[in-house]
């Protein structure tokens, strides 16, 4: 499956065009009932705002939704949709708060304003690129142990728990596209001395 992007953080940024204050916020999140939680924040946190404009994407059920919130149809929501879509940033709210400073910008500047701050929330910050990753828990006689931690480090493999008892149980994550490759590696490398089990997949 292919990868995607999404933040590792929140992120906030604004401009000030013809005196209306553009804030742009940007948020991680991964279900719908965080995205109303954060909308409901973000209406306390910048309360009196004219609108609240914004687009979403959710990886699980590829979920997207825009919303102009009272601008003309498609001046808000779309342009910032688009960002997110031509970024292929998923799990993310970007939201763009608006105080009207009394200037009509029209249909062409509201869009470029829109577009423009979402942008930059997104440039503000590293996007984190998310792969699919295979998990196997590893049952290791302790004669293996060091020189197979310090096989993965070299192939890059990621070791996320260790737990030591009779034999030593490793938790790895292994990119998808070289799972076939890791299995063939550690039976060939250990002789088979090695047991494992796959315990599924993980975005990470």
């Amino acid at each position: 499956m292919e990868g995607f992007n999404t933040l590792s953080q929140v992120i906030s940024w604004e401009q000030v065009i013809d005196k209306s204050r553009f804030i742009g916020i940007a948020i991680p999140l991964t279900t719908l009932e965080e995205i109303e939680q954060a909308m409901q924040k973000i209406r306390e946190d910048y309360p009196n705002a004219r609108h609240y404009v914004y687009a979403y994407r959710l990886h699980d059920g590829s979920i997207e939704k825009s919303s102009d919130d009272g601008e003309p149809q498609g001046t808000g929501g779309r342009p910032v949709l688009d960002l997110l879509q031509h970024r292929n940033a998923w799990n993310v709210l970007l939201v763009v708060v608006r105080y009207f400073g009394g200037v009509l910008l029209g249909t062409g500047g509201l869009s470029r304003a829109y577009a423009g701050t979402a942008r930059q929330v997104i440039l503000e910050t590293d996007l984190k690129k998310m792969s699919l990753n295979q998990i196997y828990e590893l049952r290791v006689p302790y004669g293996w142990f060091e020189l197979l931690k310090y096989q993965f480090e070299q192939h890059k493999w990621d070791i996320k728990k260790e737990e030591f008892s009779d034999v030593i149980k490793l938790v790895v994550h292994i990119p998808e596209q070289e799972t076939e490759l890791f299995k063939k590696w550690i039976d060939d490398f250990t002789q088979k001395q090695v047991y494992y089990e796959d315990l599924g997949s993980v975005w990470g």
